[in-house]
């Protein structure tokens, strides 16, 4: 398992943010992303998980309500990494993943795009 400290993993998720073209950054909405130490007790291999409703299901009926969140877990995703580059690219990876989630693309779609 890869060491780095939370404010390092906090930097990489911050530069992965970053690599999102501004036009899709700009369209997201009503979204945190959050970090946590690790993922949910059911489902301990994740690295990340999006909760909320994405852009392309919401309506009319969408107001009020709390932000969707984004959540990417630090120690699942240090477990698989051995460098500081592989880091880098499984948080791209994770949060690519997560923030199309929020655009409506469904873990299908994202395999055939490589992004899974």
């Amino acid at each position: 398992m890869l060491e780095l400290t939370e404010a390092e993993f906090e930097r990489l998720v911050s530069e992965a943010i970053d690599e999102i073209p501004p036009e899709l950054a700009e369209m997201m909405d009503n979204v945190v992303i959050l970090i946590e130490d690790e993922a949910p007790d059911d489902a301990p291999e994740v690295l990340g998980l999006y909760e909320g409703t994405p852009l392309t299901e919401r309506g009319e009926w969408y107001t009020g309500v709390l932000p969707d969140t984004i959540r990417l877990f630090r120690l699942p995703i240090l477990r698989i990494c051995e460098t500081p580059d592989d880091a880098v690219e499984e948080v791209l990876i994770t949060v690519v993943h997560e923030v199309a989630h929020h655009f409506g693309i469904d873990d299908d779609r994202l395999h055939e795009l490589g992004w899974a």
